[in-house]
């Protein structure tokens, strides 16, 4: 076992200036008056401060690391004391005096109404919060910028702050720090505009959009490998090999030194050769992230205690605990270099950092949680390294660290329920990346449908990690499901390493100002519906998913959810169903599926390779198209390897940062073109296998692919070319006969549901008899009212009824 090496500490650079910031704002975007000043940070973004000692603070904070921004227009007029401030989108009239209902008051300008005074709830739509421990259900969330009364306030008087060196700071007591968002129902600017503040999200390295391995249980290294080879031989990717506690000593720990949870010395009996283990893990084309509970400090157990104590001034053959104390710079350092360098040198890639400890430090007012964050980021890029990080929700700002970790979920169709609602609000305070425990952690009982509907909402999640509690009754692996559900996990597993093309678009779209995923009052934000589906969300730009949340009905055997579609026609990736939008319908799924459908126009990239690497560009794309309008998305596809990925993290402008290949789909000229790609081309395969899926009925003409022609394969509703040549180069797909129809004969799917509802035959008989007539789809539906079919069954049946026909 490789032992820790003793490192000079004093001058490495986890303790930096922020990357990025630009804490002081211009003279000309603030207004002062006696204890107050008043900074309009964007035409929508007020900074108002008022100070009993007539100070200001220009440090940057934990929530704001940039007030140097572009001035926008503004008008001041003064009366009295105060002032009026007014800008294209809002007013804001100020006394001069203390906060107070009467003297603070802001206004949304313009297409919008709202009006907000000091001191009254916003009526925001909430945000995140810090943890799901041990939640069912719901949980308060913390305040956002997203309102339908078009104000949200961050009152940021409480955060720590950044001294120019990189160091934490405190705030200097008694002075109020608002934040006030002033968008109207535009909640996409509400979010760019916050970002523009607090920073943009850090691009993810591609492998972490794959999916990830864990389990809180003592894994031995062969064990571990031995699980590797059963999901092989099972055909289920993933690229994440997440290792809890348990990789290091907890069982052989003294007693007299207290709790086992923090440690940083491999458990010898379980993993005798780390660096041999994690080579093999990378062979496999696996990251690792090690379980981090670092509360305890070092103690003299540890295989790095002596150095750690050398380090920090403390007689090493003394045994004297070494305390956690991330708000003492030598501490860190020490932290760093002799903790966790040494392990990642022997290949752990990144950490899992589990703080459960609270919000207080040995400095006023600074959080140890986002200490954690903050300086485990700046490390972890060091070297032009992607930065990446794997820990939990500090307050705002905290969509600058990666990925988050929501904590221990319980396991409950409650929290299943719930879990959607608040990844997609996340949005509205900029945070893009949350990871659940998929299939939940803790307690409840065993529900084989639950974890499966889990691991379907997991594939359509910012992050997919499989997670069980040291628990053996309580298990993930698709092989300890009956075949139904075995089936369901593993096809729900594999498409999610065949969405990471995109996926990994969207992790560049998401670092450039748009998360993920979001509310559906972000895209349609005038109209009350959106508001009604709140487990409903966009996933990116091109798909609309709605996850079955609650049990099946015991009749029909399908789940059913209640969906909203705005205006356009909507194609289902899974069933090849076509609706018609701007309407609220509820869909039924077997436990095969959930309601994940494609824009009129949208293209989806998938890999099509036979391996699903989500480590590298694939070799063969397949490319979705829902031909019902034209559409264009342009594909990202950056370095494999992650220093390279991660300096351009946010820039996507940055020589070198990415191949981008525009893929746009002419409905009325019939023609797909797959462009030529465009930027850091060497980061794609030599050459490349297309396959372009239409989802529509087969074509009245030929299809050429670059002016020879192909051949056809598929069905009606879904057919397919192909083509082949050098990975950058132009491919232009050409179908004749014009217009693609879609929308298919659902008459099978209806078919479908009747054979497998547990239902009366003769019922079911005489639904299929009207279903199948000539009579239209009206008069199918008035007849089949009077059927006495159970209430789910004939739901399912008239949801494809409504689906029937080509538009």
């Amino acid at each position: 076992m490789s032992q820790p090496v003793d490192q000079a500490v004093d001058s490495l650079p986890v303790i930096r200036p922020l990357p990025d910031a630009a804490p002081h704002a211009r003279p000309e975007q603030q207004v002062l008056g006696a204890g107050w000043r008043i900074t309009v940070l964007t035409d929508g973004v007020f900074r108002v401060e008022r100070s009993a000692d007539g100070g200001f603070e220009d440090r940057a904070s934990t929530f704001a690391i940039r007030r140097d921004l572009p001035p926008a227009e503004f008008a001041v007029e003064r009366r009295g004391d105060g002032v009026v401030v007014t800008t294209r989108r809002a007013r804001l009239r100020y006394d001069g005096g203390e906060f107070s209902a009467s003297g603070l008051v802001v206004e949304v300008l313009g297409r919008d109404s709202g009006r907000w005074r000091y001191g009254e709830p916003t009526r925001d739509l909430g945000g995140t919060a810090r943890t799901l421990d041990d939640v069912d259900g719901r949980t308060e969330l913390e305040p956002g910028v997203v309102a339908r009364d078009g104000i949200g306030v961050l009152d940021d008087s409480a955060s720590f702050l950044f001294e120019d060196d990189g160091w934490v700071g405190s705030r200097v007591p008694g002075r109020q720090d608002l934040y006030v968002f002033v968008h109207g129902r535009d909640y996409t600017d509400a979010v760019a505009d916050l970002y523009r503040v607090s920073g943009n999200p850090m691009r993810l390295p591609r492998w972490a959009l794959g999916n990830w391995w864990s389990r809180y249980h003592a894994y031995s290294d062969a064990s571990y490998l031995e699980l590797l080879d059963r999901f092989d031989a099972e055909g289920v990717p993933f690229s994440v090999a997440v290792i809890d506690m348990d990789w290091h000593r907890v069982g052989s720990v003294p007693p007299e030194h207290g709790s086992s949870w923090t440690g940083y010395s491999w458990e010898p009996t379980l993993f005798p050769d780390p660096e041999a283990f994690l080579r093999t893990l990378h062979e496999r084309g696996l990251r690792t992230t090690l379980n981090l509970h670092p509360a305890d400090g070092v103690r003299a157990f540890e295989d790095a205690y002596p150095a750690m104590a050398r380090a920090l001034g403390v007689d090493p053959d003394g045994g004297q605990p070494i305390g956690f104390d991330p708000t003492d710079p030598a501490f860190l350092r020490a932290y760093f270099a002799q903790l966790h360098h040494p392990l990642e040198a022997q290949g752990v890639d990144f950490w899992w950092i589990d703080w459960q400890q609270g919000r207080t430090s040995g400095m006023a007012g600074v959080d140890p949680l986002w200490v954690l964050n903050h300086f485990h980021h700046l490390d972890a890029a060091r070297d032009g390294r992607p930065g990446m990080t794997f820990s939990r929700y500090a307050g705002p700002g905290s969509h600058r660290y990666a990925v988050g970790f929501s904590g221990d979920t319980v396991v409950s169709w409650a929290s299943l329920n719930f879990q959607p609602e608040f990844t997609a609000t996340a949005a509205n305070i900029g945070y893009s990346w949350w990871s659940h425990d998929v299939g939940g952690h803790t307690r409840g009982v065993r529900d084989d449908e639950l974890a499966t509907r889990w691991v379907q909402l997991g594939l359509f999640s910012p992050i997919l990690r499989l997670h069980s509690a040291n628990n053996p009754f309580i298990r993930k692996e698709p092989w300890q499901f009956p075949p139904e559900h075995r089936a369901a996990m593993g096809d729900a597993l594999r498409f999610r390493h065949r969405l990471v093309p995109y996926l990994h678009t969207m992790n560049h779209r998401a670092a450039a100002g748009v998360p993920l995923v979001r509310p559906m009052y972000h895209l349609e934000p005038r109209r009350h519906e959106a508001y009604e589906v709140p487990h409903q969300f966009a996933f990116g730009s091109e798909l609309l998913v709605a996850p079955v949340t609650t049990p099946r009905d015991p009749a029909s055997l399908r789940g059913r959810v209640r969906v909203w579609l705005p205006a356009g026609v909507w194609t289902d990736v899974f069933t090849g169903a076509v609706y018609r939008g701007d309407r609220t319908i509820e869909m039924h799924r077997g436990l095969g599926s959930v309601p994940a459908l494609l824009r009129a126009g949208g293209i989806l990239p998938l890999d099509a390779g036979p391996d699903l690497d989500a480590t590298r560009n694939p070799s063969a794309l397949e490319l979705l198209v829902a031909p019902g309008a034209s559409g264009r998305l342009v594909l990202a596809e950056d370095a494999e390897d992650d220093a390279v990925a991660g300096a351009a993290a946010v820039d996507d402008a940055v020589a070198g940062a990415a191949a981008r290949t525009d893929l746009s789909w002419d409905r009325e000229r019939g023609e797909l073109v797959i462009g030529a790609a465009q930027g850091a081309t060497s980061v794609l395969p030599e050459t490349r296998e297309w396959t372009v899926t239409f989802l529509a009925a087969l074509p009245a003409g030929p299809v050429t692919v670059n002016d020879a022609e192909a051949e056809v394969t598929g069905v009606d509703g879904r057919w397919s070319v192909h083509a082949s040549g050098p990975a950058a180069a132009e491919i232009v797909v050409r179908v004749s006969g014009g217009p693609l129809h879609v929308g298919t004969d659902r008459l099978a799917a209806a078919r479908e549901i009747l054979e497998s509802a547990q239902a009366g035959n003769p019922e079911k008989l005489q639904a299929w008899e009207i279903v199948s007539s000539d009579r239209t789809a009206t008069e199918k539906i008035a007849e089949l009212a009077a059927v006495a079919l159970p209430e789910a069954v004939r739901a399912a049946v008239l949801e494809q009824l409504a689906a029937v026909g080509a538009v």
